[in-house]
C-alpha cells in the first residue's frame, strides 16, 4: 500500500474514532464557554461543558467564577441558588456557601463545621475578544494560549454581525469537519456561500506550531449572495476564497472573500468569520460564531446596519437551517451504525486529516505518564 493510501487509511480511522461511544477530551487547553454578554448581574448561569456540569457567575468586580454545578452535600444544582456579599455562591437545598475557589465557607447547620470534602472545582476563566474561555485541564492555565480573535477588539459595532449561538446535536467533531471542508457550501448553501462555479478551486493546507490553515480559491465565480452586498455593484464576477485558521481544540477563524484575480483582504470584500464550537456532550455542541465585515463601507450608518441585519440572518439561516438537519443527520446514522462507521476519504479532506493529526499529537502528549510529557504545541 503507497504511502498516500495509508495516510488516508489511517486519517479515516482517526476520524471514525471521534465518533465512538466515548469521546477523549483534549483539556488542557482554553474552550469558550459563552459570549461574555451573556453573563450579566448577579445571577447564576449553568452550562455542561465536556460533559462536566458548570456553574458560571460574576463577582463584585466583576471576574468570573466557574465552579461544578453539583452541591457536594445533596447534589442540588448550585445554578439553582444566589450569589451573596463576598463572592458567595448559596446552595438552595440546604444552605451551603462556596467561595469563588470552590470551598465551602460557610455551612448553617450543626455548629457551622465544615467537612474538608465540601468543597467543589473551580475552574480558571479570562474574558478575552468578547468572550468567555475556560481551562477545563489540571495542568496550570496558560493565557498565551488562548487563539487571537482580535478582529472583535475595537471593531466599529456595525461592521459585526450578531455575537450567534446554536447548539447541534451532534458532535464537536462533525461541526468542526463541516466548517474545515468549504467545498460542500456548492451544494448546501448553493447561492448564498457557493455555487455551481465554486466546486473547483485550489486548495491548500498546511500546519505551523500545531495551528492547521486551509485553503480554498475559486476562480471566475458568481458573486453569492452572502458577498454581494459587500462588492461594488460593477463587480459581477471574482475570485472567491475561505482561508480557514484552525486551532487545537475546536477555534476556527474562516476569512471569506471575493475580489479581482489574485486578490486578498487588501484588495477585496467580506467577513472574518468566526466559528467557536464546545462539546456539551459526546452527541451535543455549543456553537458560537459571528463575523466582522472588512472593506466596502458606506457613509450611510442606516444601510450599513441593515447589511449587518441581513448578514447575520443569512449565516444564521445557513448554520442552523441549512448545515444544521445535515450533521445531525449524521450523527443519527453514525449511532444507528454503532459508531464504527469509517469514511471514504477526498481530496477535499487533507485539512481534516492534518486537524485530527494534531489533535492525536495532543491528546497523546496529555496522557502521556508525567515522566514522559514534553511541552505541548498550542
Amino acid at each position: 500500500m503507497n504511502t498516500s493510501t495509508d495516510t488516508h487509511l489511517h486519517a479515516a480511522q482517526t476520524l471514525s474514532s471521534q465518533t465512538a461511544a466515548r469521546t477523549v477530551y483534549l483539556r488542557n487547553t482554553w474552550y469558550v464557554a459563552m459570549w461574555s454578554r451573556d453573563l450579566v448581574g448577579t445571577q447564576p448561569l449553568a452550562r455542561t461543558l465536556l460533559n462536566e456540569p458548570i456553574v458560571f457567575y460574576r463577582k463584585q468586580d466583576g471576574q468570573v467564577a466557574a465552579l461544578t454545578d453539583r452541591c457536594p452535600h445533596r447534589f442540588a444544582l448550585l445554578s439553582m441558588g444566589r450569589v451573596l456579599p463576598g463572592d458567595r455562591l448559596e446552595c438552595p437545598y440546604h444552605g451551603l456557601q462556596f467561595g469563588a475557589d470552590g470551598a465551602c465557607v460557610h455551612n448553617p447547620h450543626g455548629g457551622g463545621a465544615i467537612p474538608p470534602a465540601a468543597r467543589v472545582r473551580a475552574y480558571p476563566v479570562i474574558e478575552k475578544h468578547s468572550l468567555l474561555w475556560i481551562w477545563m485541564g489540571e495542568r496550570p492555565a496558560d493565557p498565551s494560549r488562548i487563539p487571537d480573535y482580535s478582529c472583535f477588539d475595537g471593531a466599529d459595532p456595525v461592521r459585526v454581525t450578531e455575537r450567534d449561538y446554536l447548539r447541534m446535536n451532534a458532535s464537536c467533531e462533525l461541526v468542526m469537519n463541516n466548517l474545515l471542508d468549504t467545498s460542500h457550501t456548492s451544494y448546501v448553501h448553493a447561492g448564498i456561500l457557493g455555487g455551481g462555479d465554486t466546486v473547483m478551486a485550489q486548495t491548500e493546507a498546511r500546519e505551523e506550531g500545531g495551528m492547521v490553515t486551509i485553503s480554498r480559491v475559486s476562480q471566475d465565480c458568481e458573486i453569492p449572495a452572502m458577498y454581494r452586498d459587500l462588492t461594488p455593484p460593477e463587480v459581477t464576477r471574482t475570485t472567491k476564497w475561505n482561508v480557514m485558521r484552525w486551532n487545537a481544540p475546536s477555534c476556527i477563524l474562516i476569512q471569506g472573500g471575493v475580489g479581482g484575480p489574485g486578490a486578498d483582504a487588501a484588495q477585496g470584500w467580506g467577513y472574518d468569520g468566526v466559528h467557536l464550537l464546545t462539546p456539551e456532550t459526546d452527541r451535543s455542541v455549543h456553537y458560537h460564531f459571528a463575523a466582522v465585515r472588512w472593506n466596502l463601507l458606506t457613509q450611510d450608518h442606516a444601510h450599513n446596519e441593515a447589511l449587518r441585519q441581513k448578514i447575520s440572518a443569512m449565516r444564521r439561516f445557513a448554520f442552523a437551517e441549512q448545515d444544521g438537519p445535515i450533521i445531525e443527520a449524521q450523527q443519527r446514522a453514525i449511532d444507528a451504525a454503532g459508531g464504527q462507521l469509517r469514511p471514504v476519504m477526498l481530496s477535499v479532506d487533507g485539512g481534516l486529516v492534518r486537524c485530527a493529526r494534531v489533535l492525536e499529537r495532543l491528546l497523546a502528549s496529555e496522557q502521556a505518564p508525567a515522566a514522559d510529557q514534553a511541552p505541548s504545541s498550542p
